[in-house]
This record gives structure tokens, C-alpha cells and sequence, in this order.
């Protein structure tokens, strides 16, 4: 890995993952990946401080970086299975992809701003980290590198992005994706069993950046 990454980072790490058992995250692969990727690679130095807490945090563009959490009960939503390919729309700062690919999965990671896919390749790069990124509308999905085993959305969306999503879905497939307004969205997920069955749960309130494209909120 060709960050720096000390033991006071890892004791950090270790407390994170203490923080997410505590708040009912019991998924041991995902508290294994939580650990492991060093998310103080995400912020500048003079943050590092804030890199363990369990709060998103300004980047780029506008942007945040997820709540630990947050990161954390998506990814135990969409259950990733090793080799699964995983279609995630809103690359952000990067560190969602690495949690999935420290999963096992072959991930696709569209972005509309090109700045932070830029920044997000170069980082994951030098962690030695491998997915496909692509810049674009993934309000839209990506039809062209599917069917998906699962799809992760990480910012807010209306309700019109669902289905698009969904049809690029395999059946047995999942789609994660937080629905609501501007202010507050409900997390879903949304199980593909056949062509013709689509099943839909929800879960807990939280508040993303909004999801920008054609089927999201407009730029």
C-alpha cells in the first residue's frame, strides 16, 4: 500500500469498527473492511484527527464523505458476495469503493463530477486498489457494462431513479438507494426476484448530497 498508514491510524480503525458494533452493525465482513481501509487517506493532514469519527466530512466539489455508518449499512445491505459486480453511483471521495472491492467485488463506479473521479482513481491507485471508474449521469445507471449483481447509490435521489436501476439488475440482484427530498431520504432496498417481482424494503432516515442527472435532482 503506498500510504502512510501507522499504528495510531489502525487503533483509530480498531475504535471505529468498536463505535459501528455498538450502533448494531454485526456484519463481520463489512467491520473487517471498515478496519482495514485507512480512511485518513481521504483528508488532508491537518484533518486527521477527523478521519476515525464516526461523521461525514467536507471534500471536493461540494461534496462529502460518508458517515462511517452510513458507509457501513449500505454495504451490509447490499450483502456483497466475492466476484459480485457491483455497479456504484456516485464515486464521492473513493472510500465506498474500497469498502466493496475489501468485499470481494468487481466494482463499477460512476461519478458525474470528472474532478473527483479523477482524484478518486489516483487515490485508490496508490492503495493499490482496482475498479472501473467511469465519469457520467449515473442517474441513468450504466446499461452497457451490465446486468449487475447489485447497484449502491450514495447520494439522496427522487423516486424516478429506481426504475432504471432496477432493470439493470440480474434477477437475485439488489439495489440500495436512499429516496426522499433534498433534505432527508428513506434507505431502500430493493430485491429484483424475477423479471416480474420486485420486492422493497425500508430502512432507516438519513441525509445525502443530492443525486445530480437526468433521473436525480438537476444540475
Amino acid at each position: 500500500m503506498g500510504v502512510k498508514d501507522s499504528y495510531k491510524h489502525k487503533g483509530m480503525r480498531r475504535s471505529l469498527v468498536r463505535i459501528l458494533r455498538e450502533k448494531g452493525i454485526v456484519n463481520e465482513g463489512v467491520l473487517e473492511a471498515i478496519g482495514t481501509v485507512p480512511r485518513h487517506v481521504f483528508f488532508d493532514e491537518i484533518f486527521d484527527s477527523h478521519a476515525y469519527q464516526d461523521k461525514a466530512f467536507p471534500i471536493a466539489e461540494g461534496q462529502t464523505i460518508s458517515q462511517p455508518y452510513t458507509v457501513a449499512f449500505q454495504s451490509d445491505l447490499l450483502d456483497v458476495k466475492p466476484g459480485a459486480k457491483i455497479l456504484e453511483v456516485g464515486t464521492g471521495s473513493g472510500y465506498q469503493c474500497c469498502i466493496l472491492l475489501e468485499l470481494g467485488a468487481d466494482v463499477v463506479t460512476i461519478e458525474y463530477k470528472e474532478k473527483l473521479s479523477m482524484l478518486a482513481k489516483q487515490m485508490l491507485g496508490k492503495m493499490g486498489y482496482h475498479a472501473h471508474f467511469l465519469v457520467g449521469d449515473g442517474s441513468n445507471g450504466y446499461p452497457q457494462l451490465g446486468p449487475y449483481d447489485g447497484i449502491i447509490v450514495t447520494a439522496g435521489a427522487p423516486i424516478r431513479a429506481i426504475d432504471p436501476l432496477v432493470k439493470q439488475l440480474k434477477v437475485g440482484g439488489k439495489l440500495i438507494i436512499p429516496v426522499g427530498d433534498l433534505k432527508s431520504q428513506k434507505m431502500l432496498r430493493i430485491s429484483k426476484i424475477s423479471e416480474q417481482q420486485i420486492v422493497q424494503e425500508e430502512f432507516n432516515n438519513f441525509a445525502f448530497v443530492p443525486l445530480l442527472g437526468d433521473n436525480g435532482w438537476k444540475n
